[in-house]
């Protein structure tokens, strides 16, 4: 992570993608360690952030507002109740 934030201060594209390549590299064979199938539990984050958006944009449109619309704060808000279903 500290390589990846030097890069990142650096600003230098090529370098930042290849210190995130290691970094998910590194997060992916971390998780043999902890017995735990990558693509099953990035599978499981994608369906519980779409649920959550799918709510969000639900209650926008509840609002009569698209979601370019809702600032940042707004958006939270459902965001958070989304994370409590």
């Amino acid at each position: 992570l500290e390589e990846l934030q030097h890069e990142i201060d650096g600003d230098n594209q090529q370098k930042i993608e290849e210190e995130f390549g290691d970094v998910m590299f590194s997060m992916i064979n971390y998780a043999r360690f902890l017995k735990v199938n990558p693509e099953d539990a990035l599978e499981r984050t994608n369906k519980k952030f779409i649920k959550r958006f799918q709510y969000l944009e639900g209650k926008a449109k509840e609002l009569n507002k698209s979601l370019k619309d809702m600032t940042l704060a707004e958006m939270d808000v459902y965001w958070e109740e989304a994370k409590k279903i």
